[in-house]
């Protein structure tokens, strides 16, 4: 038997199936706004926006209402309801909608929802246009301008825990409401997904390393990161995170950074967000490195945002000995995540994983030197060093275009 497995085949399959997910997503939306309004709105001239999550992105147009709607819309669609005992994106993201929706509007760093369903699995919200992403601003070629819009992205992100630090209750009761869960101990916490949670390395790194690398983790390092993961779980500088800190998740605005999913949201320990700003980019699926300085001051921008709801943070040397401790889990949960699919090729590129770890590893070492932390500091340096052997030499990770 012969397979047909010709390319115009497979478009044409593949373009069916997408048209068919753009078409179950506008019908969702018009019934969610028809319910919502009270009247029929109707929604032409759908483009796919190509969602990299499970939901089908969308934007529509509005061709015919009687209230005063945006002219366009996006339509978030998640077709598929998840597995028992599996993490529900779509109400972790309707319920941080929800969580915005009840701020002020220059305290609302996202788009405004318009409408949602829980019976529908749809959200329709406010269309920001085509405003770049942050990632653009890294991938162009201009420096200046990548510079401005990281800034901005590190005060977006201090105004957003300024904005919801105590909100956790309520974050919580709509998720459980969204999610069908009925119980107060069934809201998720960052640690009930070990693939979300740095402080899950704790268990998993020092294994790793003494096995994969031959470095040995010392009780003092160890113990350091018992009391950073204790940190990351305590009540103390709580608000919410999009925890998918990717520089393609939000867009560049006249009004600042605006983020744009929040699939993986929760509230957690605003530290291990502003923890990223040293170790940008670290969950992300490709990410380069940020110039000498640059890291410094998105902190002191982000610090500039959260000093008056956390007076500690106005002490350079306390937010410093926070995000070095939690700095180590980042790399710890990068390294556990990654190390074991590189496999032992050598001169690796300076696009990729391996240099990526290598720099961060160093960096930390640096960060520690500077905070005269000697345990970290030896620790940081032998892994590097073990690394650049085993996938170097020399790996350093390259520049974002906008910086090289």
């Amino acid at each position: 038997m012969t397979v047909d497995t010709s390319p115009t085949d497979d478009s044409t399959v593949g373009a069916g199936a997408e048209l068919l997910s753009v078409d179950a997503a506008v019908a969702a939306a018009e019934s969610v706004l028809t319910q919502r309004f009270g009247s029929t709105i109707s929604l032409i001239d759908a483009e796919d926006l190509a969602g990299s999550g499970p939901a089908t992105v969308v934007r529509a147009r509005v061709a015919s209402s009687p209230f005063a709607l945006p002219r366009t819309l996006v339509i978030k669609h998640y077709p598929d309801a998840p597995a028992p005992g599996q993490d529900d994106a779509f109400a972790r993201e309707a319920a941080s909608y929800q969580l915005f929706t009840a701020l002020s509007a220059e305290d609302r760093t996202c788009p405004e929802i318009l409408a949602h369903s829980a019976d529908h699995r749809v959200l329709v919200i406010d269309d920001l246009g085509r405003a770049p992403t942050l990632e653009d601003k890294l991938r162009g070629s201009d420096s200046r301008a990548a510079e401005t819009a990281l800034l901005s992205w590190a005060r977006s992100l201090g105004r957003m825990h300024f904005s919801t630090a105590n909100r956790e209750p309520d974050f919580n009761a709509l998720l459980r409401r969204l999610s069908g869960r009925s119980k107060p101990e069934d809201a998720l916490r960052e640690d009930d997904n070990p693939g979300t949670d740095p402080a899950a390395a704790t268990t998993r790194a020092p294994d790793l390393l003494a096995e994969k690398l031959g470095v040995v983790t010392s009780d003092a390092v160890r113990d350091i990161a018992a009391r950073a993961a204790e940190q990351t779980r305590s009540a103390a500088f709580r608000a919410f995170s999009p925890v998918d800190l990717w520089p393609d998740n939000n867009l560049v605005t006249s009004d600042g950074v605006r983020f744009l999913d929040f699939e993986r949201g929760r509230v957690r320990s605003a530290l291990v967000d502003a923890a990223h700003l040293r170790v940008p980019f670290v969950s992300g699926p490709e990410p380069l490195a940020l110039p000498a300085g640059m890291s410094e001051a998105m902190i002191a921008a982000w610090r500039a945002e959260v000093a008056d709801l956390w007076p500690a943070f106005a002490d350079e040397a306390t937010l410093a000995r926070h995000l070095l401790d939690i700095e180590l889990l980042l790399v710890w949960h990068a390294t556990w995540r990654h190390l074991p699919g590189l496999g032992d090729s050598r001169d690796a590129s300076p696009t990729g994983r391996a240099a990526a770890l290598v720099t961060w590893w160093r960096d930390l070492g640096e960060h520690a030197e500077r905070d005269r932390d000697d345990d970290i500091a030896e620790h940081a340096g032998a892994v590097a060093h073990a690394l650049d052997v085993r996938f170097g030499p020399n790996l350093e990770l390259a520049l974002y275009p906008a910086f090289r």
